[in-house]
């Protein structure tokens, strides 16, 4: 059985409040998605996110694939982490977990995903060609979408205390 992880970090110069509310409301994910996925929240985002939440969503992970998806929101400690998993759909595994923390001048979001892919060792070949390259593309959109609305992050410069000849001289 092979498990496969991506892994991403981003830093925005927003606030750990506004951020988090951002990040756990489903329907932006929407527009965090590449339009041509068609990705389409239909049941469960009527509510603010929780621990036992179902979402419903349709989306075309491929051209001419069409397929349901249903995740849970697993676990959630707010304004720390949230964490989805799959409970039907295109993967035989998906385990999301999102983190955020407030670091200066902005926030950090750190994604780790853990799936594994249907079909046995068709699976494992599909997943460099088709599977890797896709995910990898899908967090690239995101990153960009994220970058549009909220700017770059810029870290706040430290301030220089070191000691020059001019002080101690005077």
């Amino acid at each position: 059985m092979k498990i496969y992880n991506l892994h991403s970090i981003q830093k925005l110069p927003i606030s750990l409040d506004e951020a988090w509310d951002f990040l756990t409301n489903p329907r932006n994910l929407e527009m965090l998605t590449p339009s041509d996925m068609n990705f389409k929240v239909f049941a469960g985002a009527d509510r603010p996110m929780y621990a036992g939440q179902l979402l419903q969503y349709t989306v075309t992970p491929l051209p001419g694939f069409n397929t349901k998806w249903v995740s849970e929101i697993t676990a959630l400690k707010e304004k720390e982490y949230f964490i989805d998993e799959q409970r039907f759909g295109p993967y035989a595994f998906w385990h999301h977990k999102h983190f955020i923390k407030e670091i200066p001048g902005g926030v950090s979001m750190e994604d780790s995903v853990d799936y594994k892919l249907p079909l046995g060792i068709l699976g494992r070949v599909a997943h460099p060609i088709l599977v890797k390259s896709k995910l990898d593309s899908i967090f690239e959109y995101r990153q960009e979408q994220l970058l549009k609305m909220f700017g770059p992050y810029v870290a706040p410069k430290k301030e220089d205390k070191s000691i020059s000849k001019h002080d101690i001289l005077n």
